[in-house]
């Protein structure tokens, strides 16, 4: 279980996130909202790489900054930022991931091997990261995300700047990932999220505006898709587009 209560962040006077309120189990949760809505702000929150101003974060009851090596043995991040390192081989990559994440030595290869396998590079593990398309480069940094089995899987913007067809692998891998995990796919783009996600949470200039079943919403705003949904939202909530 995932608790955020009551947690707010600015920078100067710009608020990015005002009262934030979620509890989270396993499952699918899109994060959806326009680019400067606060979801990256709130990643960064939840992977321990910006302090809330007010409000806290807790991980099975336990503050996730009290928790510390325990609360990062269970998360994996995928950033929307590309930072990779040109010159390694993709499995070179992965096997410094699992290493930063305490795989013990004798698995490191392996579980390299099998996150690789899970988003379709094992035919490509020997290539250089510079070869790799973009689409491949956000498949690894999905594989990375998803070393060691994390409960808390953390993925922002996974899908930015992939043609249609990458979209859909991915949307696809992380849909077949969804079981025993929180998963928190966080996109401003509604037909990354709408055909995977147990429940959208929609969040405009750092407030959530509503929340639900993608199914649960339409009926709730009398419309057939979620696109719909989104644009009703915000606009219902004063604070426009």
């Amino acid at each position: 279980m995932l608790q955020i209560n009551r947690l707010s962040k600015s920078y100067g006077r710009n608020i990015a996130l005002s009262d934030i309120n979620l509890a989270l189990g396993n499952g699918i949760y899109a994060l959806l909202g326009p680019n400067g809505a606060g979801k990256s702000t709130l990643m960064n929150l939840l992977t321990l790489g910006l302090r809330p101003d007010s409000g806290e974060i807790f991980w099975n009851e336990r503050r996730i900054e009290e928790a510390g090596r325990d609360y990062r043995a269970i998360l994996g991040y995928m950033p929307q930022q590309q930072g990779l390192y040109d010159g390694f081989r993709g499995i070179d990559f992965l096997c410094y991931i699992a290493g930063l994440k305490a795989i013990p030595k004798k698995q490191i290869y392996e579980e390299a091997e099998r996150t690789a396998a899970l988003v379709n590079l094992t035919d490509r593990l020997s290539d250089r990261l510079s070869a790799y398309s973009g689409g491949m480069k956000q498949r690894i940094l999905l594989a990375a995300a998803i070393i060691g089995d994390p409960k808390l899987v953390i993925l922002d913007e996974p899908t930015a700047g992939l043609d249609p067809e990458e979209r859909i692998r991915v949307r696809e891998i992380v849909k077949s990932m969804a079981g025993n995990k929180i998963i928190i796919f966080a996109t401003h783009v509604v037909a990354d999220i709408e055909s995977i996600a147990d429940e959208v949470i929609l969040l405009k200039k750092g407030v959530i505006t509503d929340k639900g079943k993608p199914a649960d919403l339409c009926v709730k705003y009398n419309v057939r898709d979620l696109e719909s949904v989104y644009v009703q939202s915000v606009k219902s909530y004063g604070v426009g587009e």
